[in-house]
């Protein structure tokens, strides 16, 4: 059902940037209707594409998870903040040796982008959502940004949702190295300029002709205040009285992912 609607139907949008966990599968299992709203869009010749916050993974993880599910994507319909990030360092950074705190898949995922990376002396320092981390990668990253390496955050998720509860995700990890040195990051991902920027560049298109679906209000529809049209999906984490209370505010407000067929 469509609880919400102030921006009318989506027949003129061309490209439909989904979030993931909470909005197409929660956990390990897939929503219901997602595969539906997914043959409706390629039946209207609509683009989609998949979009996560989550840096610890890359695409190759989220084809295979999303095959196991059902849908059938190419790692060409997935975007991840490590990404948005590997595209960020080549332009503001280019040749430059990188500090990761991240996980090996991340560490494998600048590398196929043309990132160096260093233990050693590096020119920058990037924080990702690192389920691999030590004390000894905290207590290096905290030296190199305390004697003026650039900080850079891949997203600012505090917390990642799990079938158990919640763990620290990238934006926790980053409070404790801004606590210690005093500096805070610049933040990459989901809701940031960066991350527009970077699908503008891959899709080909204006802001006007996307939407952007998610379930989590600071980060999916954030992304509202750069002139993208937000669409918020009530089967993840914001739940109604959430959005009551939240000075953020999406153009449309469904129960679930297949409900937006109603617009198409």
């Amino acid at each position: 059902m469509i609880i919400e609607n102030s921006y009318g139907d989506l027949l003129d949008k061309r490209v439909f940037l989904l979030d993931m966990d909470g909005t197409f599968y929660l956990g390990d299992k897939i929503l219901a209707g997602s595969l539906s709203f997914i043959q409706t869009l390629e039946k209207k010749g609509k683009e989609y594409l998949f979009f996560t916050n989550n840096s610890s993974k890359n695409a190759r993880v989220y084809v295979d998870k999303l095959a196991g599910m059902g849908c059938e994507v190419g790692p060409d319909r997935i975007i991840t903040s490590g990404m948005v990030t590997a595209g960020y360092l080549a332009r503001e950074y280019p040749g430059a040796a990188v500090y990761l705190v991240g996980t090996p898949l991340l560490a494998e995922e600048m590398a196929e982008n043309g990132i160096r990376l260093t233990d050693d002396n590096p020119d920058v320092a990037v924080v990702g959502f690192d389920t691999t981390l030590t004390y000894e990668k905290l207590t290096r990253a905290c030296d190199y940004i305390r004697g003026g390496v650039p900080f850079i955050a891949t997203h600012p998720d505090i917390n990642c949702p799990t079938e158990t509860g919640f763990i620290p995700d990238c934006g926790a990890i980053c409070a404790a190295i801004s606590l210690s040195t005093g500096v805070r990051p610049t933040v990459l991902g989901k809701p940031e300029e960066e991350t527009v920027r970077y699908i503008l560049e891959r899709t080909g298109c204006s802001r006007d002709a996307l939407i952007y679906i998610g379930d989590r209000l600071y980060t999916d529809i954030a992304l509202g205040r750069h002139g993208i049209t937000t669409a918020l999906v009530l089967s993840g984490e914001t739940q109604a009285e959430d959005l009551a209370e939240s000075a953020i505010k999406p153009d449309i407000v469904a129960e679930k992912l297949l409900d937006l067929c109603e617009l198409l």
